[in-house]
């Protein structure tokens, strides 16, 4: 047993995996129990991991891959007990208690939740990030801004700079696309070949993207004169998919405010707890709609799907890849509008370990139609997209056609604006690929259609 009291471990950074991984193996081998160790982060150039000799003891253990996995997601987490709270699944599960069976277990629970939040924002900032194009001095950078609740910039920024060498490498004549992200908490700077990790920028000298050139300007080259290696996050590339290239053209400014509605944020606290339905029995987590107050487009879906129904927001899963692709070719910010769907809970039956859609029934749709008047009434859009005949029933109370009814306007009872399509989804199931290219562009040119109203009704 090691014997030091209290022993004081102090990782390089918040996202320090492999400090954090070999402090807990060397304390679990040598039986130091969790309430006896404290966590923190504090790193000197002298001495980057100042937690002091490790334990010695010899032996080794195993824990199972999904717990690995949790923790290496939930460690991006902005939570400060989360250290502690993963070295104490660890030590359970190292004790031969089978943690990750006990469904209703706490300290599981809060690490899944936090696992979730990290997912969601994840996708949020592949979402939200925008790039603005710096022809001086050459090669362009690509220069962003955003601020994560949570850890996320690391994973964010390897998965960018994986995809931009595999581009390279499949045609060695592109020209090299640099980026630098910056964040209040740390920067991250891919020159085309390296991927390093600076020091960040306050929240408070980045109002607008005439700032935030500014300050690249200012402290850009100290920024990258204090960049470091990063350390590569286990598990990233099970963050969704890949984030926005920013080689593509901007569709908005970098730095965009984003402001909820108060009394959405309101509904949606009290939608978690919903069970007027028995949806609310099976699914991990109600999905409720997202965007900024007062959005000129609301854009709703059917239900939530699976990786939605983990993550905890609407359209992440494929569908959601193919939406926000076909948003940006036609011109539509994602930041700018209110998305969401008429059922709010995923409807599933499992088929061993997958759990396979269901398409909710009129009941279901009719039950939850609740929500959905509260997020219209609240956002009251120039024009509401309904994807999909479940969105169009809700919205229109009876069966729709959509190749009949789809790519114009046309007025609701409470006097807005309507406007049918597809729904993303439909174009995973287009069996041929020339057919795909096809469906694929005319649900684009219905989109560049519904900004049209959009904008003609403002």
């Amino acid at each position: 047993m090691f014997s030091h009291a209290m022993p004081r471990i102090v990782l390089a950074r918040e996202t320090d995996w492999d400090g954090w991984r070999a402090a807990t193996r060397a304390h679990v081998l040598a039986g130091t129990p969790p309430e006896t160790l404290t966590w923190s982060i504090g790193a000197t150039t002298a001495d980057p991991r100042p937690e002091g000799p490790f334990p010695q003891a010899g032996g080794s253990f195993g824990v199972p891959r999904a717990l690995v996995a949790l923790a290496a997601q939930a460690i991006q987490a902005r939570a400060p007990d989360r250290f502690d709270l993963l070295y104490r699944l660890v030590w359970r599960a190292q004790a031969g208690e089978p943690v990750l069976e006990q469904r209703d277990d706490p300290e599981l629970s809060r690490a899944r939740r936090l696992a979730l939040a990290v997912r969601a924002e994840a996708h949020r900032m592949r979402t939200h990030l925008r790039f603005l194009a710096l022809l001086h001095p050459t090669p362009t950078l690509y220069l962003g801004w955003y601020v994560p609740a949570h850890f996320v910039l690391e994973a964010n920024a390897q998965l960018l700079a994986r995809r931009f060498a595999a581009q390279r490498l499949a045609a060695p004549s592109l020209a090299v696309a640099r980026f630098a992200i910056l964040t209040p908490d740390a920067s991250a700077h891919w020159d085309g070949t390296n991927l390093h990790f600076g020091p960040g920028l306050a929240a408070t000298l980045v109002p607008n993207d005439v700032a935030l050139a500014a300050q690249w300007r200012d402290y850009g080259p100290d920024i990258l004169a204090a960049a470091r290696i990063g350390t590569a996050i286990p598990q990233a590339e099970a963050l969704d998919e890949d984030p926005r290239p920013p080689d593509r053209p901007p569709i908005g400014p970098v730095v965009l405010p984003f402001q909820r509605d108060s009394a959405l944020i309101a509904a949606a606290e009290d939608a978690s707890a919903c069970r007027r339905c028995p949806l609310g029995d099976k699914a991990t987590q109600t999905v409720f709609g997202e965007g900024p107050a007062g959005a000129a487009l609301l854009f709703i879906g059917e239900q939530p799907g699976d990786q939605e129904d983990i993550i905890g927001r609407p359209f992440v899963g494929p569908a959601g890849q193919i939406l926000d692709r076909a948003l940006e070719e036609a011109g539509i910010d994602r930041r700018t509008i209110y998305i969401t769907n008429a059922v709010k809970h995923f409807k599933f039956t499992p088929r061993g370990t997958r759990r396979i859609h269901q398409t909710p029934e009129a009941p279901e749709i009719q039950i939850c139609r609740f929500w959905l008047d509260v997020e219209r009434v609240q956002q009251r859009p120039r024009l509401t997209v309904l994807m999909g005949a479940t969105a169009a029933r809700a919205i229109l109370g009876r069966p729709v056609t959509i190749g009949r009814e789809r790519g114009r306007a046309f007025r609701l009872p409470d006097g807005t604006q309507g406007f049918i399509t597809v729904h993303p989804s439909f174009l995973l199931r287009v069996p041929d690929e020339d057919s795909r290219a096809r469906e694929y562009a005319a649900f684009v040119a219905d989109l560049r259609e519904a900004s049209r109203i959009a904008t003609e009704v403002a």
